[in-house]
């Protein structure tokens, strides 16, 4: 709860330095602020409590991934400097929209009822239609924005529907209650029920970008300005994830039934689909779309795995996915800043004019792939083995085969960088943007080389 008060005030904070003309201040006061939220939420962490009659909980799994969820943002943040650096309009909207939209996520991590999950999942939606169309002057934002804005609005339907017939099946919107009515069926669920958790999976699936869902995906990605691209696949994506985690497990309390292989093939094809389209992406941006499609089969294995160990496992994979993909949308605007535009042949020979740059993206690209012995290895280690002690063998082995694929178009930007010729147009970067990627890097390198420091703290 203090999370989302402290959130709120500094998302309105942001909006009055705006009135004030204080645009030198936002960059500082939001890092000083997104910092002091993470503080708050870890004194949170031995405190399982609810709020308001239990629509809110605050328990480990919320405040670990509230913190990555806040991390995340200050990633992002971080990056900001540089890429609105040329822009002269006031930014205070575009930030405090962003602030707003993580209230939204942590909202969506933390829910114990059903109306707070949909508030959460409509806080998000919403400041991300905005988001997505924010720069006005771009055809392509603006197609972005409408096909999210019309998408997600129908597919918000689907999910208002389903826990309508959810709390008509179950005359409550309480995840306890729920589970509760859940117990008593043994098995045997009324239609009524069955259609609104199945409506219910597909609200969540919009937002997670799960094929058949996802179709909106790689459009409003590369239409979206590059730094909120990066906010809709880390932050936006892991929230949603965690939602859906947080629904099965808090409902069906280790039951398994008729959704379980709903969420398994979604998975599968989410993995092979994701992984193979992406193969054939001409440029790092929508390459990038795909491979958190692929990204979102790969967490799913988690609901489907449903065990004790479900929780680390999946903390582990969003904290390590987030921190790569953000050092990947990271030189990915430095590549369109000096080229306007993120082909690959834009990135041939970066290894020598921009070594350190080439490198960092290297490791991202590394760890995205699961290559040891980086932190996007030891994540999927760990959901592997999660889901193969549930006896999920032909799932694991789908992933396995979409992380081989997945190699094909990973290594396509090192390849340009290492092994073909610079085009004479070297990247500029300023010290503190250096100093971030160098941050990042370091992460990746250090989660994967340590990870005892996360596994197991659920």
């Amino acid at each position: 709860m203090t999370t989302i008060i402290s959130l709120i005030i500094l998302g309105i904070l942001v909006l009055f330095l705006g009135i004030l003309k204080k645009q030198s201040w936002l960059l500082p006061v939001i890092l000083t602020g997104l910092i002091a939220a993470m503080a708050l939420t870890v004194m949170d962490w031995n405190s399982v409590r609810s709020f308001n009659n239990g629509m809110l909980i605050v328990d480990h799994v919320s405040v670990a991934f509230s913190v990555v969820l806040i991390f995340s943002a200050f990633l992002i943040f971080s990056l900001a400097a540089q890429y609105y650096r040329g822009v002269q309009r006031p930014l205070d909207d575009i930030y405090g929209v962003m602030i707003f939209a993580l209230v939204g996520a942590v909202m969506m991590t933390s829910y114990g009822n059903l109306i707070m999950l949909f508030l959460g999942i409509e806080t998000l939606s919403i400041a991300l239609y905005v988001l997505a169309g924010s720069h006005k002057e771009a055809i392509t934002s603006n197609e972005a924005t409408l096909k999210y804005f019309l998408l997600g609005s129908f597919l918000s339907g689907f999910l208002l529907f389903g826990i309508a017939l959810i709390y008509g099946s179950t005359g409550s919107f309480d995840l306890h209650q729920i589970s509760l009515y859940v117990a008593s069926c043994s098995g045997i669920y009324p239609t009524m029920f069955l259609a609104g958790l199945f409506l219910l999976i597909i609200g969540l699936a919009f937002k997670i970008a799960i094929v058949p869902f996802h179709f909106w995906a790689p459009d409003v990605y590369e239409g979206t300005p590059t730094l909120l691209t990066a906010f809709m696949a880390t932050v936006v994506k892991t929230a949603s994830i965690v939602a859906m985690f947080r629904f099965f497990t808090l409902t069906f309390n280790g039951i398994h039934g008729v959704w379980e292989t709903t969420i398994w093939i979604l998975a599968a094809v989410t993995i092979l689909l994701g992984n193979l389209t992406g193969v054939y992406q001409p440029n790092l941006k929508r390459m990038l779309a795909y491979s958190s499609i692929s990204h979102s089969g790969y967490m799913m294995l988690a609901v489907v795995a449903f065990s004790p160990m479900s929780n680390n496992a999946l903390l582990f994979y969003t904290l390590s996915y987030s921190i790569a993909t953000i050092m990947a949308f990271g030189i990915l605007i430095l590549v369109r800043e000096a080229h306007g535009n993120d082909f690959f042949t834009s990135m041939n020979g970066m290894a020598k004019t921009n070594p350190l740059e080439a490198f960092c993206l290297t490791v991202a690209m590394l760890s995205l792939a699961g290559i040891p012995p980086l932190a996007g290895f030891m994540a999927k280690y760990y959901l592997f083995t999660t889901a193969l002690e549930k006896g999920l063998v032909w799932l694991v082995i789908i992933a396995i085969a979409g992380s081989a694929i997945s190699v094909a178009y990973y290594f396509r930007p090192i390849i340009a960088m290492y092994l073909r010729e610079p085009n004479g147009i070297p990247l500029k970067v300023e010290m503190p943007y250096k100093i971030h990627l160098v941050f990042m890097t370091l992460l990746v390198i250090l989660i994967g080389l340590v990870p005892v420091f996360l596994v197991g703290i659920l």
